[in-house]
């Protein structure tokens, strides 16, 4: 065809200097591979939350990144509402206002990618509520 559209053929590497069709694919393909190694093995050890550790067993994976992203009083605020604390106490206890006790949870519901204060009470509880 002259003038048409005829597909052009691909450029050719210099030799010595191919790279292997979907290289790009393969590496993403091992980054992901690492990650879901990382979370597997998160189950067997224990995990650091703001400055808490807890059962690895106990955090669901879906969570364990946006848990690793929370801070320090982000965190304190999620063990006090797991072992079943009123927002006024946990502003005592951590000398804060209850105002910034809701700003530390709203915080931690948008990391957790949470519906909402019932979904975050009970990741709380499953974290941090002692079983004996």
């Amino acid at each position: 065809m002259i003038g048409g559209n005829a597909p052009r053929p691909a450029p050719r590497a210099e030799p010595g200097r191919e790279s292997p069709a979907g290289t790009d694919d393969l590496a993403q393909l091992v980054e992901r591979l690492r990650e879901a190694e990382a979370r597997r093995d998160a189950h067997g050890r224990e995990i650091l939350i703001g400055e808490f550790t807890v059962a690895g067993w106990r955090v669901p994976l879906l969570h364990l990144a946006g848990l690793q992203t929370l801070t320090r009083n982000e965190a304190a605020v999620l063990r006090f509402l797991g072992w079943g604390r009123a927002n006024g106490d946990i502003g005592t206890l951590l000398n804060m206002t209850e105002n910034t006790v809701r700003t530390h949870m709203n915080n931690a519901i948008r990391k957790l990618d949470l519906d909402g204060v019932r979904e975050l009470n009970s990741l709380a509880g499953l974290l941090f509520l002692p079983l004996e």
